[in-house]
């Protein structure tokens, strides 16, 4: 929340300028570690339409994987936490990045732990980062955490986006079959349709349909569209509640090919996180909580829970995993063996990798199996649209003839 203030610096001159927080209280002391003495503040409030564009304003990952190497490398150097913040808020140019950074280093200098500061902004760094960075903390290998964290961000953001480049060219080929449909559903049937019908010759009944299809579109469209729009609004708001997360999350794992992608993803970032925090200290049960809250699909995180439960009860983490019958056999054997050579985190690394390599590999087929199935979906369709009006056309023709 954005909040306008007026204060004195400490050489009494008067301040005025705005500052970012999650309440008037955070603000204030955000103010007074700036040796600040706040006379008013009050927040801003937003009328009309913002223009702004403040939501292209994100912060990538990528950007992430490049804070973290740069907090590592400032960190070997002996240099301060306060001035690696305060130095990095002035490097970085995205905007957003460095408003946080500054604000990350304000609460520093008022006496935060790192963590602490990080956390406070959970769109940013999200909860396993944080809890990575408190083990660093408690261990006194800050540096250390901060290299495991852009190599496991790195990593990730390397599986992440080799999956959605391998989705563009699909995408592009079903969008560019949407727009030709629609301009000839549109432009050409219509006029086509209208030379046959006033020819009063008897179409065939696929010709019909096409010529029926048409008309729907062409008096009806913005109704169709009203409706796509309103119904789309609503399965959004639909799949933002835990339960029909839950239900996209497991109609994702149904689909054939692409669910098998989503598993092994999954499955990846399980024993990637779990492998990472093990190695940095984290607890075990700890590290089961984190990884079910970042693991990003609702089945996943609901079966993590019931493993960490299970694992404060007494049980060991295999057993309890292999009672799910989407954890393959294969992990819950690696995992039983990690547990009896005490090798866990090794063990999960290893698995890490496999399932990386299984991703890459799923990608590449899927990719393989969907460029030529698109091209002959659009080629199919368009030549199913131009022989319903074409045959008909030709007949007429020739009876004219």
């Amino acid at each position: 929340m954005l909040f306008k203030y007026r204060a004195l610096d400490k050489d009494g001159h008067e301040r005025e300028g705005s500052v970012e927080a999650l309440s008037i209280d955070v603000a204030v002391t955000t103010l007074q570690r700036r040796s600040l003495v706040v006379s008013s503040i009050v927040p801003v409030q937003k009328q009309g339409f913002d223009l702004s564009f403040d939501f292209l304003q994100g912060v990538s990952n990528k950007e992430i994987v490049i804070l973290s190497r740069q907090i590592a490398t400032l960190f070997e150097a002996q240099v301060s936490a306060l001035r690696v913040f305060r130095l990095l808020a002035l490097e970085v140019e995205n905007k957003k990045l460095a408003e946080i950074l500054t604000q990350v280093a304000d609460d520093l200098q008022g006496g935060s732990p790192i963590s602490k500061a990080l956390g406070r902004h959970p769109k940013v760094f999200s909860t396993f980062y944080v809890n990575m960075v408190r083990s660093g903390e408690e261990s006194g290998k800050l540096s250390e955490i901060f290299g495991y964290l852009a190599d496991y961000l790195d990593r990730t953001y390397e599986v992440m986006s080799k999956a959605q480049n391998a989705l563009i060219y699909p995408a592009f080929v079903i969008g560019t079959f949407i727009v030709v449909m629609g301009l000839m559903l549109t432009l050409v049937i219509p006029r086509i349709s209208q030379i046959l019908l006033d020819s009063g010759q008897d179409v065939p009944i696929y010709t019909k349909v096409v010529i029926a299809l048409s008309n729907l579109i062409v008096n009806y469209g913005y109704l169709l569209l009203i409706a796509a729009v309103i119904g789309g609004f609503f399965l959004y708001r639909a799949t933002k509640t835990p339960s029909g997360r839950l239900v996209l999350d497991r109609f994702k794992l149904e689909i054939p090919y692409v669910g098998d992608l989503y598993e092994k993803l999954y499955l990846s970032r399980i024993a990637d996180n779990f492998s990472t925090m093990l190695q940095s200290g984290v607890p075990v049960v700890e590290a089961v909580d984190i990884t079910a809250s970042v693991v990003g699909s609702g089945v996943y995180e609901d079966i993590l829970k019931r493993v960490g439960e299970d694992v404060k009860g007494g049980a060991s983490i295999s057993d309890s995993l292999g009672r799910h019958a989407e954890i393959p056999g294969i992990m819950v054997a690696m995992i039983k063996v990690g547990e009896e050579t005490g090798e866990l985190g090794s063990i999960l690394s290893t698995l890490a990798k496999f399932y990386r390599r299984e991703v890459t590999t799923a990608v590449d087929t899927l990719v393989d199996l969907i460029e030529p199935l698109m091209i002959v979906m659009l080629g199919l369709g368009v030549g199913i649209l131009l022989a319903a009006v074409l045959i008909p056309i030709y007949n007429l023709a020739g009876s004219i003839g």
